[in-house]
């Protein structure tokens, strides 16, 4: 039996943290990726579904779970600074400007 995209919500809504979403859809996971990159993980996750709605007739469950698997596997042997998955990480970082060239 599936679940409708409502109740998998509301499922999710319960769930603490990236290891337990992971857990929740039976994704096999390294812990260090995890521990380094949990906030980015489900940022990408939840960029994801935002850019891939679920349609009508779909699984939920299978949908949620594919992108919350590739959202991990974008940070398996990548930082999250080459990711740009937070909001931090897209702005312009600022010019560094030496004590010298200030006009004090």
């Amino acid at each position: 039996m599936s679940m409708t995209e409502t109740e998998l919500r509301d499922d999710l809504e319960e769930l603490p943290g990236a290891e337990e979403f992971l857990e929740h859809f039976g994704i096999s996971y390294d812990k260090r990726v995890v521990q380094v990159n949990r906030l980015h993980i489900l940022q990408r996750f939840h960029d994801y579904l935002a850019g891939n709605p679920l349609t009508d007739g779909s699984d939920a469950f299978a949908h949620y779970g594919g992108w919350l698997e590739q959202a991990y596997l974008d940070f398996v042997g990548s930082s999250a600074q080459e990711q740009k998955a937070l909001r931090v990480f897209k702005q312009p970082q600022p010019a560094f400007v030496s004590i010298d060239e200030l006009d004090l």
